[in-house]
């Protein structure tokens, strides 16, 4: 006699990006909502991660090298299985800014080609990769994607690098893109652009910068897995190929 595979019914998300700062947040944000959550990153997990299942359910991976990341689909396709091939969040969040030998900012003449080509595989084409690897199981569920863009996308940042920048840039038109292209099988598409967040990867001086934003404050990175949360759930049911400026007035 044939058993029947017992089908797991919690949410779950896959979130890159998921060993410190927004990620982190992100994770304990969603696992604390009763999701599970498939984490993404080039570290393997760390046993301080304060949330349950963590080592069943990471999976480390190199964002800048295609063929890894087609072997790291298959694995969450995997990994999916026993949830009926469902997957009801993607959360784009890993990304990359690197700096010259003195920690300072590339600019768009100073910053080698090889540097564009791997920024830009992190940062853009790795979360089309994974959005398309992970059609089905995202229609399966009427799941939601979220792309992490950057306060840094639309205009010049003083420490962000160029090709961080445009590469975020060009993740913001992706969003409006996929939603267009998504939206009829489902799956809704957003992005979050973080301005000044209180992350251990902060640039030195970013504190001198909290007497321009309107709110005087730098953000938290629980701030922003709340907004992550909204945009993966049902109070956001009608909202896609929007971007949420999360810089407490940064722009305005």
């Amino acid at each position: 006699m044939n058993e029947t595979k017992k089908i797991d019914e919690r949410r779950t998300i896959v979130l890159t990006g998921a060993s410190r700062g927004i990620g982190h947040a992100t994770v304990k944000r969603f696992s604390a909502a009763g999701w599970r959550v498939i984490t993404c990153s080039r570290y393997p997990f760390s046993d301080k991660c304060p949330w349950p299942m963590g080592p069943e359910d990471h999976i480390q991976v190199d964002l800048s090298d295609p063929e890894n990341l087609g072997y790291a689909v298959q694995e969450m396709r995997k990994r999916l299985e026993p949830h009926g091939s469902k997957l009801h969040a993607l959360v784009n969040n890993a990304g990359i800014s690197p700096k010259d030998d003195n920690k300072g900012r590339l600019d768009s003449i100073t910053t080698p080609m090889h540097v564009w080509r791997h920024v830009f595989q992190v940062n853009f084409f790795a979360p089309i990769m994974l959005g398309r690897g992970l059609f089905n199981e995202l229609k399966n569920a009427g799941g939601s994607i979220v792309n992490v863009t950057s306060i840094a996308g639309s205009r010049v940042h003083p420490f962000a690098g160029t090709a961080y920048a445009t590469s975020k840039a060009a993740l913001a038109s992706l969003t409006r893109e996929m939603a267009a292209d998504f939206g009829p099988h489902g799956i809704r598409v957003n992005a979050i652009a973080p301005g000044e967040i209180d992350t251990a990867i902060l640039s030195p001086g970013t504190e001198k910068m909290i007497d321009d934003i309107p709110l005087r404050r730098l953000g938290r990175p629980d701030e922003v897995a709340d907004t992550i949360h909204f945009l993966c759930t049902s109070p956001s049911s009608y909202v896609t190929g929007a971007e949420i400026h999360i810089n407490g007035g940064q722009h305005v």
